[in-house]
């Protein structure tokens, strides 16, 4: 089936859901120019469509910097044109400008802060160049880009707290292009499964992604399952990617439920029902990334949403679960304006 019947396909079904299930204001948008940009490119450039790395393909240099393209070019015309021989101060400009500096720290917190006797390993992993990245960076021969180390920082902190409870089933709600389902499979974790469920166009990135990074036969879709009836989580190959209306459909129990900054871009009643699914699937544990102060709000013009998304709001939400960490350094990030990206890990209460 060619990309433009799966994504007619994927948007005819969403469209016959439910509001909780569609995308929300701060992707309703973006999603339709994502869309368009994969049927003009092709899955296999997403890693470098506009609207994508704006969204869903994080990267270190470019605007997510705090210095757009266009100033980065000024600095190093003025640096060259000003001071030509001064190569070492060309140099760090550059990685500087590059992303490099940035992604070096966070690797550094990550061999610093990762314990490699424990399972799931994260030191083993290099990630895959499907999508052709406009950002990678290679240390000890293994690829990263911030999408893997923003995962695997969050994943240090949470081997720390699991001592021998070691997560085997993972569901994860808007994964992007399917980050943590390609680390899990090189986790070293026996009988590993990855659930990601993400809105339309995303989750067909993600599924193809996932196929191309561990293989097409471990890797399914929505459109394999039943669109009526239970779906037990045994059921599912290794690695299945659904649409957001399926969750109602899951029967199981989750080990580890993961949701990486996208909750942030969500309504409050949205992220309450998916919680209430993730608590009805039994999450032992709850790994979380959000803007502690919420997103923007949507102004016209510019992405935002109607209501954000705060530390509070999980509190109340995941009532059957405490809260036994959180953390913005090292594991999370502060931005330059002092905003604070939060990772929080939240454990089921014992019954």
């Amino acid at each position: 089936m060619k990309i433009i019947d799966k994504l007619n396909h994927a948007k005819s079904e969403m469209s016959k859901q439910k509001a909780l299930y569609q995308p929300t204001a701060f992707w309703a948008d973006a999603s339709e120019q994502i869309a368009r940009e994969l049927v003009d490119a092709g899955i296999d450039q997403f890693r470098r469509t506009p609207t994508a790395l704006g969204y869903f393909v994080p990267n270190y240099s470019g605007s997510a910097s705090g210095i757009s393209p266009e100033q980065a070019d000024v600095l190093r015309t003025t640096l060259q044109g000003n001071f030509p021989n001064a190569k070492k101060a060309q140099l760090a400009l550059e990685h500087f400008l590059s992303g490099a500096q940035a992604a070096l720290a966070d690797y550094r917190v990550l061999i610093a802060g990762d314990n490699h006797h424990q399972l799931p390993w994260l030191h083993t992993f290099s990630e895959s160049t499907y999508g052709h990245p406009l950002e990678q960076f290679e240390w000890s021969g293994k690829r990263y880009s911030r999408s893997a180390l923003n995962y695997l920082l969050g994943l240090s902190l949470l081997k720390r707290h699991l001592h021998d409870d070691i997560p085997r089933c993972v569901l994860e709600i808007g994964g992007g292009f399917g980050t943590l389902g390609e680390i899990w499979s090189q986790s070293g974790v026996p009988d590993w499964q990855y659930i990601d469920i993400d809105i339309t166009p995303t989750q067909l990135v993600a599924e193809q992604y996932l196929k191309a990074a561990i293989g097409p036969h471990q890797v399914s879709g929505f459109e394999e399952f039943p669109q009526i009836g239970e779906v037990p989580l045994g059921s599912l190959k290794q690695a299945a990617v659904l649409c957001p209306w399926q969750i109602e459909q899951l029967v199981g129990e989750v080990d580890l439920f993961v949701n990486f900054i996208s909750f942030q871009e969500m309504e409050p009643d949205v992220v309450d029902n998916y919680l209430h699914h993730v608590n009805r699937l039994e999450a032992r544990w709850i790994l979380l990334r959000n803007l502690r102060e919420g997103k923007p709000l949507k102004k016209p013009g510019h992405p935002g949403v109607k209501t954000p998304i705060k530390t509070g709001d999980y509190v109340t939400m995941l009532h059957n679960y405490e809260l036994v960490d959180s953390n913005v350094h090292p594991f999370g990030f502060q931005t330059v304006d002092g905003f604070h990206s939060e990772l929080l890990l939240f454990k089921r209460k014992s019954v």
